[in-house]
């Protein structure tokens, strides 16, 4: 028979359902003292339903934090609680009724899962269960972690690139070089080294074109044939010139080829031969395995310009084919950057197929008259009707000066001519020293020539590292 209730049910309710008397009860196993506020951690059971999870963000196997109820007379231990019958009222027993008192006292503070007893014993966790834990939260074990420079996460860190010669060294302390020009290096010299006007005007543009002749270039060799359909309009002078001009300002490797099969004089234009020729290169090419194989069958300038003569015996230089070009090209694209071709006259004899084919950048040499003009204007319209249109639209028109005097045609019309056609045009002075038809010396040109040798180097280079960069 369930025990009756007390008499006075509403001091029962005032006193939160606390037992008059304390007898036979142990209150330190909770730690709860008499007239203070108590604090009971309670552990919550392991199983819990999905709503619980969705209304209260209750994770499952955490502690809940310490819960505050209302200041006791005593408190008493809270045993497992007992189940009641439907049909008959609640035993007024220590376990019931301390459990009510925690369950008014914290009802503002703790989730409704708090408020479920805490004796009854853990229940392993079903599929269901541990399904719906993984998607409340994720276990941060198995988050990746992408690699990133330190910069990308410290942001006041530097790297070691930052520190530059710019940066660090003082202006004040760091040693000019010397200038150049005739009344400044003067200057220079009376004050003990102390005034430093810098360079000239002339000597800082002379130092501007080299950096632009010098200008890297990347990929592979470089392929830049010299073109024209007439002779005698300056084609092995032109590629004479530009060679020199690159090998003086560049530290790379740069080879003149002479691929004209009606015996060629490129060779005879350093008055450096060597004695071998393309065809000695033909044949050897299997034994060719560093540069010093190579450096024997090519001619040396004192610009480092090296040159690859044709043959002397115009009955065997007439079977120098596209084949034999090929050969020759892949050699040279092993050891050289730039590789010039000094190319028959006209564009339809036996290398000119093989010579398109690997030019990067056409050089397209025009005289200063009119029938040299127009061939030159047809040279580029076959080219355009022949599929190298791109090839065209930047190529290079040198218009050479080979005779003294005034020229016979209004230059400044040539030159908008081609400049609506392709992508520059450069003027070549006429020059005693080239006329002789002897050796050339890049040094012992006049300096108006050396001037626009070099200016065409730079266009070439910069045409190069422009195709570079759009392929």
């Amino acid at each position: 028979m369930a025990p009756e209730r007390n008499e006075n049910e509403g001091e029962d309710v005032v006193d939160n359902g606390v037992l008059a008397t304390t007898d036979g009860t142990e209150t330190t196993g909770i730690g709860i003292v008499e007239g203070v506020t108590a604090q009971v951690e309670v552990a919550l059971p392991s199983t819990f339903d999905d709503d619980d999870f969705d209304d209260d963000d209750v994770v499952q196997g955490e502690d809940v934090t310490l819960v505050e109820i209302a200041p006791v007379r005593e408190a008493h231990d809270v045993p497992e609680p007992l189940p009641l019958a439907a049909e008959e009222p609640a035993p007024v027993a220590s376990a019931s009724v301390a459990s009510a008192s925690v369950a008014s006292a914290s009802a503002a503070s703790v989730p409704a899962a708090a408020a479920k007893p805490a004796a009854v014993p853990a229940e392993p966790a079903t599929p269901t269960d541990l399904d719906h834990h993984e998607r409340v939260r994720p276990r941060t074990s198995e988050i990746t972690l992408q690699s990133r420079r330190l910069g990308d996460f410290e942001v006041d860190r530097e790297s070691s690139d930052l520190l530059t010669a710019d940066r660090l060294l003082d202006p004040a302390h760091v040693v000019r070089p010397e200038p150049e020009g005739a009344w400044r290096h003067l200057v220079y010299t009376l004050s003990g080294r102390r005034i430093n006007l810098g360079d000239s005007r002339h000597a800082r543009a002379r130092k501007q074109l080299d950096s632009r002749i010098a200008a890297p270039l990347t990929g592979g060799a470089k392929f830049v044939p010299v073109l024209s359909r007439k002779g005698g309009v300056g084609k092995t002078t032109v590629t004479t010139l530009l060679g020199m001009a690159l090998a003086d300002a560049r530290e790379d490797r740069i080879i003149a080829v002479d691929a004209n099969p009606d015996r060629g004089t490129l060779a005879e234009r350093i008055g450096r031969p060597s004695g071998k020729t393309v065809r000695d290169l033909v044949r050897a090419r299997a034994d060719v395995h560093g540069f010093n194989d190579i450096s024997q069958i090519v001619a040396r300038d004192h610009t480092r310009l090296d040159v690859l003569a044709s043959d002397s015996d115009p009955h065997v230089s007439e079977a120098f084919s596209d084949t034999d070009y090929r050969d020759v090209a892949d050699v040279a694209a092993h050891f050289y950057s730039v590789v010039l071709t000094d190319t028959g006259t006209g564009i339809v004899h036996s290398v000119m197929q093989a010579t398109l084919e690997h030019a990067d950048e056409l050089v397209i040499v025009a005289g200063l008259s009119v029938d040299e003009a127009r061939l030159a204007s047809e040279t580029l319209t076959w080219l355009e009707s022949n599929g190298y249109a791109e090839r065209v639209r930047s190529a290079i028109v040198v218009l050479n000066t080979a005779r003294p005097g005034a020229a016979l045609v209004r230059a400044d019309e040539l030159d908008a001519h081609f400049r609506s056609r392709v992508r520059a045009v450069v003027r070549l002075p006429y020059d005693p020293h080239i006329a002789s038809g002897s050796a050339i010396s890049f040094r012992d040109l006049q300096p108006e020539t050396r001037e626009a040798a070099r200016e065409l180097a730079a266009v070439v280079v910069e045409g190069l590292r422009a195709s570079s960069v759009a392929a």
